[in-house]
């Protein structure tokens, strides 16, 4: 079974019983007033197990299930079985990142907290981009969408008009551009190459 079905399974089993759990939910969730204040450091990870309800759960899991098993073959073609180890730790360190904004800005909010995968999976996407550039994501260049995404999670944080944290987005997907390109610095010519001669 590749990792990639192995994390969505697990991740899915947790979110719905953590859903039918309200104290393992507050117990699994990124408060950074706690994690601060009472050092408990796993909730920068374990936020990544649960989900707010099943449309997010499903939007997550589905994106790491459509981009994973590219991003997790890819780095066993050039790492061998070491390439399963760095595809968790992408996907771990990516909700990690993703949450230190958060961290580092909101320790003082006793009642703040957030949850979800989506560091992780954006992490994933955008090392599956930065490996195929001219794949299509929503009918159009995947090297595009990226700039867009970015560009769209950083416009609406500033607005602030929804509960969601775009900023785990917007630094999951960087955080997979810079972790996949610390893996292969040999990639980032290669992207351009594929860019500057789609036009």
């Amino acid at each position: 079974m590749s990792l990639t079905i192995m994390l969505v399974i697990i991740t899915v089993v947790i979110s719905l019983y953590a859903n039918n759990s309200h104290d393992l939910k507050l117990k699994l969730s990124h408060t950074p007033f706690r994690v601060k204040s009472y050092g408990e450091y796993y909730r920068l990870l374990s936020s990544g197990f649960i989900h707010a309800d099943l449309n997010h759960l499903f939007f997550n899991m589905f994106a790491l299930y459509m981009f994973g098993s590219n991003v997790e073959r890819y780095f066993e073609l050039n790492f061998g079985p070491n390439g399963r180890i760095y595809f968790v730790l992408l996907y771990f360190s990516g909700i990690i990142v993703a949450n230190l904004q958060d961290f580092f800005q909101k320790s003082k909010k006793p009642y703040y907290s957030s949850l979800g995968a989506s560091g992780g999976v954006s992490s994933i996407v955008f090392s599956s981009i930065l490996i195929k550039p001219l794949s299509e994501i929503w009918f159009m260049p995947a090297y595009l969408f990226s700039i867009l995404y970015l560009a769209y999670s950083f416009y609406m944080d500033r607005r602030q008009g929804d509960n969601v944290n775009h900023m785990a987005h917007f630094w999951g997907g960087v955080w997979g551009f810079v972790f996949t390109y610390l893996l292969f610095p040999e990639i980032f010519p290669y992207f351009v190459e594929q860019i500057t001669s789609s036009f």
